[in-house]
């Protein structure tokens, strides 16, 4: 069975190598001291793995070590990434970070338990050489007040999934991310209430 860190057959490496060259082109490199690199993703439905390089037509999930690779090509462009989506089961996520090497570590939140938290964590993945946690680590929730307004847009229940916070320190700068993974719900409106719930909390 192969793994992460093998060498890909000759048409995976040609497609990764496709990737490499956009990425080149697309994402700044990193300096010190002149940039700091931070992104969003949010993993559909990242847990398990199939560690073929191409799952097949049988496999479960179709998430494969092509793919993951991929993946792993894309955060290592970036100081911090915030991950939204990322499941209970933890082996796709823990294959990306050996893939990355000790250079990158990961701080993640607990399941999100009901129909609504969809079994989701959120993580953030950061690059060592570049950053480190200076100490919060943090999943945020509103006043008890909030949730007895009266008002079409006001939130009624706390999140669905919880917001998550973290602070890193850069060089001499100390910074905080918050990152949330809005619930969707079935149009546009029913995701207006966490959206400002959230714009008021940082507020």
């Amino acid at each position: 069975m192969p793994t992460i860190t093998d060498q890909p057959p000759a048409e995976v490496q040609a497609d990764l190598n496709s990737l490499k060259a956009a990425l080149d082109a697309r994402i700044p490199k990193k300096q010190a001291g002149s940039n700091l690199l931070i992104a969003t993703w949010n993993l559909r439905a990242f847990a398990s793995l199939t560690r073929k390089w191409t799952a097949s037509e049988s496999d479960s999930p179709k998430r494969d070590l092509r793919g993951l690779r991929a993946i792993g090509d894309i955060v290592s462009r970036f100081d911090v990434v915030a991950i939204q989506a990322v499941k209970g089961d933890l082996r796709a996520l823990r294959d990306l970070m050996r893939y990355l090497g000790s250079n990158w570590s990961f701080l993640i939140t607990d399941v999100t338990a009901g129909k609504a938290g969809n079994d989701q964590r959120i993580a953030f993945l950061f690059d060592l050489t570049r950053v480190k946690p200076s100490g919060l680590a943090c999943e945020l929730v509103v006043p008890q007040e909030w949730l007895g307004e009266i008002s079409p847009d006001a939130l009624k229940q706390q999140f669905a999934r919880t917001p998550n916070a973290v602070s890193f320190v850069a060089g001499q700068a100390t910074f905080i991310l918050v990152t949330v993974h809005i619930d969707y719900g079935d149009k546009a409106a029913d995701r207006v209430p966490e959206l400002q719930a959230i714009a008021r909390w940082m507020a």
